[in-house]
């Protein structure tokens, strides 16, 4: 059992990093909390299920349209919405009205759109491994090499590609990237372009496993935020490890207490964790 729940978390963990780098990327470039960010992750799973489930292409096929899709709506929404935002206001807190205004958009145009109705895909592969005493779906092995791979390519272009670089140095300093001459404005529609991509990857994967339906984007959300929280909120190694560690509390929860305890004792975690330490595992004091 608990190489079972080991396993689980595992997959888990891979799926929430790549959520959760998503979220962390855009507060650290924008300084932006996306509470739309769960919304892109349904968004993602319905491009899916329609390319894939219904159309009947090739699911690699529907995972490059979900990635369009949502890189083309993160620019629509930085340029015309957030950019707009950030100049004109004169407080913060109306960048995370328009948040929060943005996620409440999203999901209720995919009621008026697709109904209250919950949804699944088709089986991409079929099979069960039994390895270590523990039953591993091969589907299961499949999404989290995607996952990693995603992650492991997001990592490369950060860290050695010249906009990969540029984003860092946005996220550090915003005054001195622009001394430089670079165009931050260009740079945060790429940035949050990139979030909501991997918003929408995530959403594709899980797609696999999940029920798709328009609120669940709201339950995505607040995992989101829970594991940004943990790990530092703009911190990109901190989303990693916040991930992973809710996919164990989650794997582990889900086999020892059920799932209506588990979310209860994570939370009082959270409220316990946060008060020792606010800015989360690797986050510094914002400011």
């Amino acid at each position: 059992m608990i190489n079972q729940m080991i396993i689980n978390a595992i997959v888990l963990g891979s799926t929430y990093a790549l959520i959760a780098l998503g979220l962390t990327l855009i507060f650290g470039i924008m300084k932006i909390i996306n509470f739309a960010h769960g919304q892109m992750y349904m968004l993602g799973t319905f491009v899916t299920y329609y390319i894939y489930n219904i159309s009947g292409y090739n699911f690699f096929i529907a995972l490059l349209c979900t990635i369009f899709v949502l890189t083309f709506i993160g620019v629509v929404f930085e340029k015309y919405l957030f950019h707009r935002v950030l100049i004109q206001a004169k407080r913060e807190e109306v960048a995370m009205l328009l948040s929060v205004g943005t996620a409440l958009l999203i999901e209720n145009s995919a009621l008026i759109f697709f109904g209250e109705k919950r949804r699944g895909v088709k089986p991409i592969v079929e099979g069960v491994y039994h390895i270590f005493n523990a039953y591993i779906p091969v589907q299961r092995i499949f999404i989290f090499l995607i996952s990693i791979s995603a992650i492991v390519i997001f990592l490369l272009l950060m860290q050695k590609t010249r906009t990969g670089r540029a984003l860092r140095a946005l996220a550090q300093d915003k005054e001195v990237t622009y001394l430089m001459g670079v165009n931050v404005n260009k740079l945060s529609m790429i940035g949050y372009a990139i979030g909501a991509s991997l918003a929408g990857i995530s959403g594709a994967i899980l797609a696999l496993e999940y029920p798709i339906f328009a609120g669940s984007g709201t339950s995505i959300s607040i995992k989101a935020f829970t594991m940004v929280m943990i790990g530092g909120a703009g911190v990109i190694p901190g989303a990693i490890i916040g991930g992973f560690i809710l996919g164990i509390f989650e794997s582990f929860g889900y086999g020892i207490f059920g799932g209506t305890q588990t979310y209860l004792l994570i939370y009082a975690f959270l409220i316990v964790f946060l008060i020792f330490r606010p800015n989360g595992i690797m986050g510094k004091p914002w400011g």
